[in-house]
C-alpha cells in the first residue's frame, strides 16, 4: 500500500521551500469543481504521456489526490513501477482537505488566476471598459488594441480590430505598434489576467504611452451587446527600431524582479545534475519558432501562456526554471513574472540562442549551430507492446470504412473531438474503455486514434485486454495526420460511448447558457483574491511601477 499524507503533513509541505509535486489524478472536469491551490491536474489516463513532462525528476517527492474513490491509489502504483520513489497519496483525497478546514478551488489555473487580480489589487492598473473603449474608437482616437492570447484564440473571437500580440510578445513588440508616445494602448485577453498582465508589463517596462486593460476582455465585450470578429489573422510585425528600447526595458525589469542570467556551462552542469534538483529548461517564443529550431532538451512554453497557465508546463514546486529566447525580451519578461509569482529560483539563459550555445554546438553549412528542429516530443512511460497492433495509414481507414469494416474509437478530449474528428468516429475516455467498446458497431476492426496517435498506442493494450477478442488496430499519426492527408472532419458530438464530463469548459465554449457563465467566471476571478488571502504559502509580490 502506498504512504499516505495527513491534510495537515500536505500544508507544511506547501510551507517549506522544498520540491514537491502535487497532482490531481480526476478528470479535468471533475478537478475544476473542487481542487487544492497547488494541485496540478494530470487525470490518470493521461499519465503516461503527461508526467515526465510535468515531473522530470524521478526522486520528486510526489503527492497524488483525488476525490477520495481510489484513482490516487492506481496512479502511485504506475508511478511506482516507473521509477518514481517518493509518492504519497493523500489521505481522503479533496473532502478530507475541506474537512480539515483548508481552502478549497474551482475553476483551473487558479494561482495564476489569483496573482492577476493580485496585480491589479497592488499595482492599480488601470482599466476602461468595453462600452468606454467602442467609445473611443467611434471618435476616432488614435489608438491599438492588443490581444495579448495566443493566436489560437484570437481567431476564435477578438475585438474589433485588434493586433494579436501574445503576453511575453508585448513589450518587444508593442513599441513598433505604437511609435508615437500620444498613441493610446489597450490589452485584452477573453477575461481578466492576461489583460492585467499584459497591460501591466508594459508599464512596468516604461512604455511612455497612455496604457489600459480592457476590463473582462472579450467576454466583457460581449456582455455589454457588443460585436466581436471572428476568424482575423492580424499579427505584430517583428521589431526593427525598437528593439533595443525593448531589450533595455526588459533589463531593467529583470534586475528589478531579482532574475540572474546563467551561462551555458552552468546550465548544462544542472541538466547534469538532474537526478538530484529539477530544472526545467524552457523556450518562451512562438510555438513556430521553437519548432524551427531549439535548444535539445528545451521545452515548448510560450512566455505569456506560461504566466497565465503555469500548471501546465511545470509541476514541480521550488523546482529552477531557465528560459530561453533568441533576443531576451520574451525571457526576461516571463521571467520576471514567474518571480514574482513564487518561482524565485528562475533565471534567464545568457545570450540566449546566440550565446556561448555558438562555441559549444556542432556547426552546420551556415556557421550557425544546429539546434533540434520540429514540435516537442514527449517521454512515454510504461508503453506497451504495441508492435502487436497493426497500423492503417488515413487512406487505408477510410476505404475500411466505408466498407463498413472498421469502427473508429477517439481518445481526444471531448472538447477537442467536437471541434473536429473523423467522421464516424466514436468519443471515449480512457477509464471507460470496456464500456465504450460495447458501445461500438459490433462489425469489423476497432481503430483507435487520439489527436497525434500517441495516447491511442498507450492505451491500445488495454484495450485489448477488454475487447472481447475483438480487433484492435490504430491510425498511424493519429487524427492529424488523417487532417494532413485533406480528408474531412466531422464536428459536434453526435457518438459518445463515455460521458463527457473530462474537460473544463470555459464559458464561450459551452453549447448554452453561455452569457451567465461568463458572469460566474468574471466573479470567480475576482472573488479569488479575498480567498487567496487564506493561503499562507503563497508568496506572490509586485514590482513598482515602471520599474
Amino acid at each position: 500500500m502506498t504512504p499516505t499524507v495527513t491534510p495537515a503533513q500536505l500544508k507544511a509541505m506547501e510551507r517549506a521551500d522544498r520540491e514537491y509535486a502535487l497532482l490531481d489524478v480526476r478528470e479535468t472536469g471533475d478537478f475544476s469543481q473542487g481542487h487544492l491551490f497547488f494541485a496540478v491536474s494530470l487525470p490518470l489516463g493521461l499519465l503516461e504521456v503527461r508526467l515526465a513532462l510535468l515531473v522530470p525528476r524521478r526522486a520528486t517527492p510526489v503527492v497524488l489526490c483525488d476525490g477520495g474513490e481510489g484513482l490516487a491509489q492506481q496512479a502511485a502504483a504506475s508511478l511506482t513501477a516507473w521509477g518514481y520513489s517518493q509518492v504519497s497519496v493523500l489521505q481522503g483525497g479533496v473532502p478530507a482537505w475541506a474537512a480539515a478546514g483548508f481552502e478549497v478551488y474551482s475553476g483551473v489555473h487558479v494561482p495564476s488566476k489569483a496573482f492577476g487580480e493580485v496585480v491589479e489589487h497592488a499595482c492599480e492598473t488601470p482599466s476602461l471598459e468595453p462600452r468606454e473603449l467602442k467609445a473611443l474608437m467611434d471618435s476616432g482616437r488614435d489608438m491599438v488594441v492588443l490581444d495579448s492570447r495566443p493566436l489560437s484564440e484570437y481567431r476564435v473571437m477578438s475585438i474589433p480590430g485588434a493586433i494579436n500580440v501574445p503576453g511575453a510578445e508585448l513589450v518587444y513588440r508593442a513599441r513598433e505598434l505604437a511609435p508615437n508616445p500620444e498613441t493610446l494602448v489597450v490589452v485584452n485577453c477573453a477575461g481578466r489576467t492576461r489583460s492585467i498582465i499584459g497591460a501591466q508589463s508594459l508599464r512596468y517596462a516604461g512604455l511612455p504611452n497612455p496604457v489600459r486593460a480592457l476590463r473582462n476582455g472579450t467576454m466583457g465585450w460581449h456582455l455589454a451587446g457588443l460585436t466581436l470578429e471572428h476568424g482575423q489573422s492580424r499579427c505584430a510585425p517583428e521589431p526593427k527600431t525598437t528593439l533595443k528600447a525593448a531589450q533595455a526595458a526588459s533589463q531593467q525589469v529583470a534586475r528589478a524582479a531579482g532574475v540572474n542570467t546563467v551561462s551555458l556551462n552552468t546550465l548544462e552542469e544542472w541538466l547534469a545534475a538532474s537526478a538530484e534538483r529539477t530544472t526545467y529548461l524552457l523556450d518562451v517564443r512562438h510555438p513556430e519558432e521553437y519548432e524551427a529550431g531549439h535548444l535539445p532538451q528545451a521545452r515548448p512554453a510560450p512566455g505569456g501562456q506560461l504566466v497565465q497557465a503555469t500548471d501546465l508546463y511545470v509541476a514541480t514546486r521550488n523546482a529552477r526554471l531557465v528560459l530561453v529566447d533568441d533576443t531576451g525580451v520574451r525571457a526576461r519578461m516571463t521571467a520576471s513574472w514567474l518571480r514574482q509569482m513564487g518561482w524565485r529560483d528562475t533565471h534567464v539563459l545568457e545570450g540566449g540562442l546566440w550565446g556561448d550555445w555558438r562555441t559549444h554546438a556542432p556547426q552546420g553549412a551556415s556557421g550557425l549551430p544546429r539546434l533540434e528542429r520540429g514540435p516537442w516530443k514527449p517521454e512515454v512511460l510504461g508503453t506497451g507492446a504495441t508492435d502487436n497492433f497493426s497500423t492503417l495509414t488515413p487512406q487505408e481507414l477510410a476505404g475500411a470504412m466505408a466498407e463498413g469494416a472498421a469502427a473508429v474509437l477517439d481518445l481526444a478530449d471531448s472538447l477537442t473531438h467536437k471541434s473536429g474528428h473523423i467522421p464516424g468516429a466514436w468519443f471515449a475516455r480512457r477509464l471507460d474503455l470496456k464500456t465504450a467498446l460495447s458501445k461500438l458497431p459490433k462489425q469489423g476492426r476497432v481503430v483507435m486514434t487520439s489527436p497525434d496517435g500517441l495516447l491511442a498506442c498507450v492505451a491500445a493494450p488495454e484495450a485489448a485486454s477488454v475487447a472481447g477478442g475483438r480487433n484492435i488496430a490504430l491510425l498511424k499519426g493519429g487524427t492529424e495526420a488523417w487532417r494532413r492527408a485533406g480528408l474531412s472532419l466531422e464536428t459536434g458530438l453526435p457518438r459518445a460511448a463515455s460521458e463527457p464530463r473530462d474537460v473544463y469548459l470555459r464559458p464561450y465554449e459551452r453549447d448554452s447558457g453561455v452569457e451567465n457563465a461568463m458572469k460566474d467566471y468574471l466573479s470567480w476571478e475576482v472573488d479569488l483574491l479575498k480567498q487567496i488571502q487564506k493561503e499562507i504559502g503563497v508568496k506572490f509580490f509586485t514590482l513598482p511601477t515602471p520599474c
